[in-house]
């Protein structure tokens, strides 16, 4: 995972330096030295603080970063997160990575902050999905755990989720779960098994066939939810996702399950408002 993370540094100064910052090089010394600061400018909960050291230690090694504030905090407007020192040039051509991936990690920290407190005083818990922005998966995630939200899975490597057209493929709901258990026998596996159902003839069929570590109610509404949650009767974990808005999403945490997904943490997430600001 640590190589995926720099090559996708090394990709995004690729793309943003190309061959040259030319303003930079054109105008400050290779010998300048200088030093900038992060100001928070609008209220929210801090990510990205330690991955904005690794791409300032990406760049220049001899980049010194003082923090202030730790990942996962709450900000105000007007805090300073942190200093970075050293050579101008190193500062200037990082900056506006380090602020993008921060501004969004932020975004995606604040956001779920807002539906973890929604839950609180149920034993629901928040989780993200896979909808995130290609190749910047494991950042988001990070921020959705620094937030207070549970990942869900990091890809389709690490769970087995039976989604509604691996259903319809595979002929039935039967026939999916049974493929999947065979498979982790055969290969070796042993990875949770998670099937969606989309009614109440899905689910019946799902708890007569078993050997399943969660169900996942699709679109139920918050009536069908609570005889949902009363059929599984504790034997799996449950999970609702599919239109749940944040309105909602108490109402559905009351009636028991485990675990509601919300896409919009990572895939309509407004960014939080910060700059790096020489001093």
């Amino acid at each position: 995972m640590d190589q995926l993370i720099d090559e996708l540094i090394k990709l995004a100064f690729a793309e943003d330096i190309g061959d040259g910052d030319h303003t930079t090089l054109c105008c400050i010394p290779s010998t300048a030295e200088g030093k900038s600061r992060l100001i928070i400018k609008e209220d929210g909960v801090l990510a990205g603080v330690e991955m904005a050291k690794r791409i300032f230690h990406y760049f220049d090694p001899d980049l010194k970063i003082e923090v202030f504030i730790q990942d996962g905090s709450e900000v105000k407007k007007g805090d300073i997160a942190f200093t970075v020192e050293g050579k101008v040039q190193s500062l200037l051509q990082t900056e506006r990575l380090v602020l993008n991936v921060m501004q969004r990690m932020s975004g995606i920290a604040t956001t779920t902050r807002k539906y973890v407190k929604a839950l609180e005083g149920t034993h629901t818990s928040v989780l993200d999905t896979r909808k995130t922005t290609p190749g910047m998966r494991l950042m988001e995630k990070e921020a959705v755990a620094l937030g207070g939200g549970v990942n869900h899975r990091i890809g389709l490597f690490d769970m087995i989720l039976l989604k509604d057209n691996h259903v319809d493929f595979a002929g039935g709901i039967e026939q999916a779960i049974t493929r999947a258990k065979n498979y982790l026998k055969e290969k070796g596996k042993n990875l949770k098994i998670e099937i969606e159902v989309r009614n109440f003839d899905e689910l019946d069929q799902a708890l007569k066939v078993g050997g399943i570590d969660r169900i996942m109610l699709d679109n139920f509404n918050v009536e069908d939810t609570k005889e949902a949650v009363r059929r599984i009767n504790r034997r799996y974990e449950i999970e609702s996702s599919g239109g749940i808005t944040f309105d909602t999403l108490r109402k559905y945490a009351e009636t028991g399950v485990d675990y509601i997904s919300v896409g919009a943490l990572t895939h309509s997430v407004k960014s939080l408002d910060m700059s790096l600001k020489a001093i």
